[in-house]
């Protein structure tokens, strides 16, 4: 089996595994996440909110992110993805230190890693575009992005439907010309909240910050190429 046709199923396997019905575990963490929410100042629940809007409308009219290098062309697509690779890796340790930095700064700074991080998530994305071969110059391909960033970061409920538009991008992208901003805030910050409340706490929100920021940008970074798959080799 070739390289294609062996990520092909691996993309099939993880998009099953993704719709699959949430264990009882999963229900119950996600209420008392939702219950801790409530206890979380407004001050902070709307400082990002506004973090992510502003990140959202720079990223669709077409923001400094959209200068990275030009699509990459006659490249195979396992040596594509040994580049997305390398660059997860090297966002991995960027946003590591920004989390470490922020997160040992106490409440203040901790807030201000919102937006930071959201940032270096977004250029990570914009960077795997290039690789596979797409123009984020393009409004659907800054789309696109948008979806599978919010597919990284929902809830079980939003899955099956992002996940079908993302598969049949070519023959479904028509369907949304316009992101709805208020589901994508809230399902970001409900995925996230709980880890970034633990990061403004003394003591530990240096540890927390590094560690959290490490392992969403490799969680962001599987689903991006994922996505990539399953839209590029099909299902």
């Amino acid at each position: 089996m070739g390289y294609e046709a062996t990520v092909a199923n691996e993309a099939r396997l993880w998009k099953q595994k993704l719709l699959r019905k949430p264990s009882l575990f999963e229900r119950t963490s996600k209420k008392a996440q939702t219950k801790m929410n409530q206890f979380i100042p407004e001050k902070i629940h709307i400082t990002i909110t506004e973090s992510i809007k502003k990140m959202v409308e720079a990223t669709l009219i077409g923001s400094n992110m959209t200068t990275f290098p030009k699509k990459i062309e006659g490249v195979a697509f396992e040596q594509r993805e040994q580049m997305v690779q390398k660059a997860m890796n090297r966002y991995k340790k960027t946003a590591a230190v920004e989390g470490a930095s922020t997160g040992a700064g106490g409440i203040l700074l901790g807030m201000a890693d919102f937006p930071l991080f959201l940032g270096i998530k977004m250029k990570f994305l914009f960077e795997v575009a290039s690789i596979y071969g797409y123009n984020t110059k393009e409004y659907e391909e800054r789309l696109f992005l948008l979806l599978v960033f919010q597919l990284a970061f929902s809830s079980d409920k939003h899955k099956e439907y992002l996940v079908d538009i993302i598969e049949n991008w070519d023959t479904k992208k028509e369907e949304v010309k316009d992101l709805d901003w208020r589901v994508f805030q809230q399902e970001y910050r409900d995925y996230i909240d709980l880890v970034k409340l633990m990061q403004i706490l003394p003591g530990v929100g240096a540890v927390v910050g590094g560690v959290a920021n490490y392992q969403l940008v490799h969680h962001l970074g599987q689903y991006a190429m994922n996505c990539y798959r399953l839209r590029v080799l099909g299902s």
